[in-house]
């Protein structure tokens, strides 16, 4: 379509403005396609193109008689050159010096805007009861209908190898949450039921993790009571921040503060397991406390319960180093039929090391306990049979102690003590447990897309599911979720496998639990979270970007030394200070340049958008710059897509600065839903499009004589519009 047209179906002047936007876009690609072609030459002929195709249209337009056209004079090539690459950004279509002209696309938001809207509840009955969303939220009707023998097959061989794994690990959190060894159990099979139906990574398992129970324990103090309350309320809040797609708010937390924060949870978890290795007090409050504990009761260790513990440490370490080897060649195809057959056997050993080593010191531990020499600190009584599906207890009953047995006095509390007692934990356990099985995802992604909120949604029922059952908090473990991706998992189904595994277990093993040795459990833990400490991202963060640095070493440090609640949350608002200060100290780039008339002025080029932690640092070496000389202002607005209103306030007040000096400040390119911002505070700003309006408007005198032009057209139209904003582009107006 013609420049006319456009022009007549707005009602707006053909301008010289208008022909300078088509000329730069038709000039941008010629060189494209004909870079032999000299500056001037490309110039000349397509400005003979576009006032011929002007002049077919001259028909379309009312006001076309009111305007001439001069040949643009030629560019200097060198000072196009500076501003090449900002001035084809976009092409302006639209006069910005008075409100009452308005581009097409306005005219059609403008006319969607008349047109009656659905009301907010129709759109989202109508989004909310379609087959799409179904899929979406269920994504079992997806791969269900699809899942074949192969599939089961390798789902039971990964769910029979991983609840292998999950039986050991979750007696052994109980331990780190301070509650009784069946409560890990109890958290460990229906969670992994709701993930079959609503779980959208196959590989993740859903169970306990160093993270969620060391959290579980900071917040809730050890009580079981308030531990399921902790896993009801996070889970309430979990589909609440899916349904209002909150997923994002794990963006704010960057990988430094993620890293730190893992690697000081590895190493209080590996702190509070140490206390059964050893035998001695290790409470505390924080890491260091908990040592200082441990060192002064040294004198109490337990010889036994420690070579125990170590040498099952070290066997743990020895089979998982083990399990990488392979025999034979490289490639499997060249391998025989025995050599894979022992490899087959070497991985399954390093994947159930955990059942086997608990296996073999169970079994020790027994036939010393039928000797009556037992010298180890075994597990003790585990209830049999599955717990009775309730609600959780909202409230705690006051109970006496018995001095004599050594149970102290329980305090009773009402609902709102208790959700008191675990006070902000409610917002960070989800926001680290989303954190958590984020980066399960995402490690198990590959070529496929995460949706957040829909993982959201499956924990959070999964939670609530395991607080019916009087199950404290689980997520996705990364350590487990490798082993079913090892195994050979294919789909959702292999968690409802892990948890019939673990079923099966409180049915009919619990018997066998008691003469596990507690040592042998923090052995098992220990072993796991050593390797979840993030020290190999150091080295590629030294390399990168060594400032980044800062931010994991504070958050492992205030993690470590202060109690674990607090010092994440240290961390995460240090984090964020940090961005903005980078945020507010933008990047100025200043040149001097000339024109072709020997004009010479200073180019400013900000590299971020104007809000209000950068829009004093760019006022200020913006003054600075202009009250050192007396030459125009130029400031590239290229990299400024975005503005608030205290930018407004702040630039307003440099023009006005500018306009008292009588020095010219010229804004080049700058975006039109900037401008928009601007016009809300009336502020006059002299824009500049293209090269051909920038010369125009360095020339002397030039503001003057534009700014009568305008002025003298708009009152010959009788329009009683105020003028916001003043554009003193390439217009030749003439009477």
């Amino acid at each position: 379509m013609c420049i006319a047209q456009k022009c007549g179906r707005n009602k707006q002047p053909i301008s010289r403005f208008h022909i300078d936007a088509a000329i730069s876009a038709r000039h941008s690609t010629a060189v494209a396609q004909h870079p032999a072609l000299s500056v001037s030459r490309q110039r000349a002929k397509l400005t003979v193109a576009v006032n011929g195709q002007a002049k077919k249209c001259a028909t379309m337009s009312t006001l076309e008689n009111e305007v001439t056209f001069r040949k643009q004079a030629e560019v200097n090539q060198n000072l196009e050159a500076q501003f090449r690459s900002s001035s084809t950004d976009f092409i302006l279509l639209t006069d910005h010096r008075t409100s009452k002209y308005k581009s097409l696309e306005q005219l059609e938001a403008a006319k969607q805007e008349n047109e009656p809207a659905p009301s907010c509840c129709t759109n989202y009955l109508r989004n909310t009861f379609r087959m799409k969303t179904l899929k979406k939220r269920l994504p079992i009707i997806n791969w269900l209908p699809k899942y074949n023998k192969a599939d089961a097959f390798g789902d039971i061989i990964a769910g029979f190898t991983v609840g292998l794994t999950v039986i050991p690990q979750g007696l052994a959190y109980s331990g780190v949450v301070g509650l009784p060894a069946e409560s890990g159990l109890y958290g460990s099979f229906l969670g992994c039921f709701v993930y079959v139906l609503l779980g959208t990574c196959k590989d993740n398992t859903i169970g306990s993790t160093a993270v969620a129970s060391l959290m579980t324990f900071q917040f809730a103090r050890g009580s079981w009571a308030r531990s399921v309350l902790l896993t009801f309320l996070t889970g309430v809040i979990e589909i609440l921040m899916a349904i209002f797609k909150l997923g994002s708010l794990v963006e704010f937390v960057s990988g430094p503060v993620s890293a730190g924060f893992t690697s000081a949870v590895s190493l209080i978890v590996l702190t509070s397991q140490m206390k059964y290795i050893l035998g001695v007090n290790g409470d505390g409050a924080s890491f260091l406390e908990s040592w200082i504990n441990m060192i002064s009761d040294i004198k109490n260790i337990r010889i036994w319960d420690s070579c125990l513990g170590f040498g099952c440490l070290a066997l743990l370490l020895i089979i998982r180093s083990l399990s990488r080897f392979r025999v034979g060649p490289k490639e499997k195809s060249e391998r025989s039929q025995l050599q894979r057959v022992i490899n087959e056997v070497i991985k399954f050993l390093g994947v159930t090391r955990n059942a086997s080593v608990v296996i073999g010191a169970t079994l020790i531990a027994m036939y010393l306990e039928g000797n009556g020499s037992n010298p180890f600190v075994l597990t003790g009584y585990i209830p049999p049979g599955l717990p009775t599906i309730s609600l959780p207890k909202f409230s705690i009953e006051a109970q006496t102690g018995n001095a004599t047995a050594g149970i102290p006095a329980v305090p009773g509390e009402s609902f709102f003590e208790m959700v008191h007692t675990l006070g902000y934990g409610l917002i960070i356990v989800p926001i680290i447990a989303l954190l958590e099985n984020v980066s399960v995802c995402k490690a198990f992604a590959k070529d496929r897309q995460i949706d957040i909120s829909q993982e959201l949604f499956a924990t959070g029922v999964a939670n609530i599911a395991n607080s019916m059952v009087s199950g404290y908090r689980s997520n996705g473990g990364l350590a487990r979720s490798a082993v079913n991706n090892a195994s050979g998992c294919r789909t959702n189904m292999s968690n409802l496998y892990i948890g019939m595994i673990v079923v099966m277990s409180i049915s009919y093993l619990t018997e066998y639990f008691y003469f596990i040795p507690k040592a042998v459990l923090a052995s098992i833990i220990i072993s796991a979270v050593v390797f979840q400490m993030q020290y190999q991202c150091i080295m590629p963060m030294w390399r990168s970007k060594r400032s980044d640095l800062v931010p994991g070493v504070f958050a492992f440090i205030t993690c470590l030394v202060l109690p674990l609640e607090i010092g994440i949350t240290v961390a995460i608002g240090a984090n964020q200070l940090y961005i903005l200060y980078h945020s507010a100290r933008p990047k100025v780039t200043l040149e001097q340049l000339e024109t072709e008339q020997g004009i010479k002025f200073v180019k400013i080029t900000p590299d971020r958008c104007l809000i209000f932690p950068s829009v004093e640092f760019v006022r200020n070496m913006v003054l600075k710059s202009g009250s050192k000389t007396t030459l125009p202002v130029v400031i590239d607005c290229t990299y400024i897509y975005a503005a608030d209103f205290t930018a407004a306030k702040v630039i307003s007040s440099m023009v006005d600065d500018f306009r008292r000096r009588q020095q010219k400040i010229i804004f080049f390119n700058l975006k039109p839903s900037v401008v928009s911002i601007f016009e809300g505070l009336k502020t006059k700003l002299v824009l500049c499009y293209n090269m051909h309006a920038l010369n125009q408007e360095l020339l002397p005198n030039s503001t003057e004589n534009l700014s009568r032009s305008v002025d003298s057209l708009d009152i010959e139209g009788g329009t009683s519009e105020c003028v916001s904003m003043t554009s003193t582009s390439t217009l030749s107006l003439a009477k």
